[in-house]
């Protein structure tokens, strides 16, 4: 039952695949069978370093469409604006953090695997840190278990956009 299985993402995670999705059938696609067919005009396939180039980028095109498919297929989109969360930590939730140790604030916004990108602040809901923040609020002190060690943070607000 593994296949059946949603994946959470984000409302915005899942209109940037789609659009990356529709870039993929739309140009890249037609360019790369473009280029084949003109490299299958200069005649002989097996020395032909263009169309195999072709070939090859084809392949990878035809496999990150069907992995995007296969993604948004599986995808539970939770647009966190229309969430009532209650000042809670949930999945999509932007969290301000000050860390207890270096009296530092980050932000971050939890959000599903696909789309997590720690420089820009987008961090998986499967991490330590967002394990860690779920279901608790603003003014709440979680302690973080990572690789680095143990670190304390207080959340210090939680907004949904």
């Amino acid at each position: 039952m593994l296949g059946s299985t949603k994946v959470p993402i984000t409302a915005r995670g899942a209109e940037q695949l789609r659009e990356e999705l529709k870039r993929l059938k739309t140009q890249d696609r037609p360019q790369v069978i473009r280029a084949i067919a003109e490299a299958r005009a200069h005649g002989d396939l097996r020395e032909n370093a263009e169309y195999h180039a072709a070939k090859e980028q084809q392949g990878f095109i035809e496999a990150r469409i069907k992995d995007i498919e296969g993604k948004l297929s599986h995808a539970q989109i939770i647009d966190v604006a229309q969430l009532s969360a209650g000042g809670k930590v949930v999945f999509g939730a932007t969290v301000e953090l000050n860390d207890g140790q270096s009296n530092e604030r980050s932000t971050y916004r939890i959000v599903g695997e696909d789309e997590s990108d720690i420089k820009s602040g987008l961090i998986s809901i499967n991490s330590p840190i967002a394990r860690a923040l779920i279901g608790k609020q603003e003014g709440d002190v979680v302690e973080v278990v990572a690789p680095a060690g143990t670190r304390s943070y207080e959340i210090v607000g939680v907004r949904y956009e």
